[in-house]
């Protein structure tokens, strides 16, 4: 006889998760937000930033924000892991790594 799988208790399982997820995507973006000293401004100003970064069609303005990025988690990996504690992952410390998690191209274009 097969077993009869709980759909309820596989859901409540992959909900958990994904919140945990988010959770912890959200922590390692403040923590991206302290250590690049972006702290310093006052949400507002660090609002219309970001605002103005994920609305720019400049492709030699995002190839540039991307090259500074990488050079930031690089130069994070050799102070002793910096980058890993952002990131979760030693994949920032390669060259070309997406640590951002999607910093090298934008959803709107």
């Amino acid at each position: 006889m097969r077993k009869v799988r709980d759909y309820d208790a596989e859901l409540r399982a992959l909900n958990d998760k994904a919140r945990s997820l988010k959770a912890k995507r959200v922590e390692q973006l403040g923590q991206l937000v302290t250590a690049t000293g972006a702290d310093a401004f006052d949400a507002e100003t660090l609002a219309g930033v970001l605002l103005d970064a994920t609305g720019s069609k400049d492709a030699g303005a995002k190839e540039a924000w991307r090259a500074k990025g990488a050079a930031f988690f690089q130069r994070r990996g050799r102070k002793g892991g910096g980058a890993a504690a952002i990131d979760g992952s030693g994949a920032a410390t390669e060259p070309g790594g997406n640590a951002a998690g999607g910093s090298g191209t934008t959803p709107n274009g």
